[in-house]
């Protein structure tokens, strides 16, 4: 099989010992625990392949303290309280300053 894939031009080489592989996205991060992984080389490009069975992470979600301080003074509302709305708005300041002023009406 080797001599076949050379003589198409393609090379293919295992990499050793992978621990682990994390492919990150804006929602999360898939990560793969055990895996196996190929490079592949074909007229020029090269491929990367990765065989497994992934978990996937949900994001987390960082709320600067700027940010909950600006809400928490503008809706009048402790930090604490600013920072779940900001939560809840995924981040959205205007979207939680409205929500918590809408729950003050």
């Amino acid at each position: 099989m080797k001599q076949v894939m050379k003589q198409l031009g393609m090379d293919v080489r295992p990499v050793e010992d992978v621990l682990e592989i994390v492919v990150t996205t804006p929602k999360g991060r898939y990560v793969f625990d055990q895996a196996e992984v190929a490079i592949m080389k074909m007229q020029g490009v090269t491929t990367w392949q990765i065989t497994g069975e992934p978990r996937f992470e949900d994001a987390v979600l960082e709320i600067p303290d700027d940010d909950a301080s600006l809400v928490a003074e503008q809706a009048h509302v402790p930090m604490d309280t600013a920072r779940a709305a900001l939560e809840a708005s995924k981040g959205d300041i205007a979207d939680a300053i409205l929500k918590l002023a809408g729950n003050s009406e």
